[in-house]
């Protein structure tokens, strides 16, 4: 649970607010009832509520607000090594005046006493944010997410890849991440290439 912990946390401090809750739902999902449900469940609706009160929805905002004080509610302040006390006190704030998120910045997640970044990330946590950050950024996530299964091939299999370096400079690299797009849709459509001119060559009716 810690990698998708700590990619949700990195995309919400780059300000991925919205994004961040597509690191942890699939978990969350699959999560029995407990705490760790409740936690990814309360993570949940407080970057939504995040992200509310930056568009203005100051409904939406105060109605998630009090949602995920109910979730995090009776769990540990570190719970998992998330820093709860700070995100409590950010929720408090938005149920009382969500117009507060115009005069302050939101307050960084803190996970094992470190503001995560998405350079912070390894390898395996770049290759779950890759695909996410494409989405958000509006870059073309199925071509990403082609290029995070090439890697996580090679990955498994313990080889060295041009895939997987190239998504992990494409998570910690934001000044050269256009650069690195082109790099990556460029190696995905060679090997795409490659892939359709053996398709069906071994077919019986060849």
């Amino acid at each position: 649970m810690d990698r998708p912990l700590r990619a949700g946390i990195a995309l919400y401090n780059a300000g991925f607010h919205h994004a961040a809750h597509d690191a942890w739902e699939p978990v969350w999902l699959d999560c029995p009832e407990g705490d760790d449900e409740r936690l990814l469940h309360g993570l949940i609706q407080y970057t939504a509520a995040i992200h509310h009160a930056r568009t203005r929805n100051w409904a939406g905002a105060t109605g998630l607000a009090e949602s995920a004080r109910g979730y995090l509610a009776g769990l540990p302040d570190d719970y998992r090594g998330v820093d709860l006390v700070s995100v409590r006190r950010a929720l408090a704030a938005l149920g009382d005046d969500p117009e507060w998120i115009e005069r302050a910045r939101p307050p960084r997640l803190v996970h094992r006493g470190n503001v995560v970044s998405l350079p912070d990330l390894d390898s395996e946590e770049c290759l779950l944010v890759a695909p996410i950050l494409a989405s958000a950024g509006g870059y073309d996530a199925s071509l990403v997410e082609r290029a995070r299964e090439y890697a996580s091939e090679a990955l498994e299999a313990g080889e060295s890849s041009p895939f997987l370096a190239l998504c992990v400079d494409f998570v910690r690299e934001p000044t050269h991440r256009d650069l690195v797009y082109g790099r990556l849709a460029d190696r995905v459509s060679r090997r795409r290439s490659r892939e359709r001119d053996v398709e069906g060559l071994f077919d019986p009716g060849r």
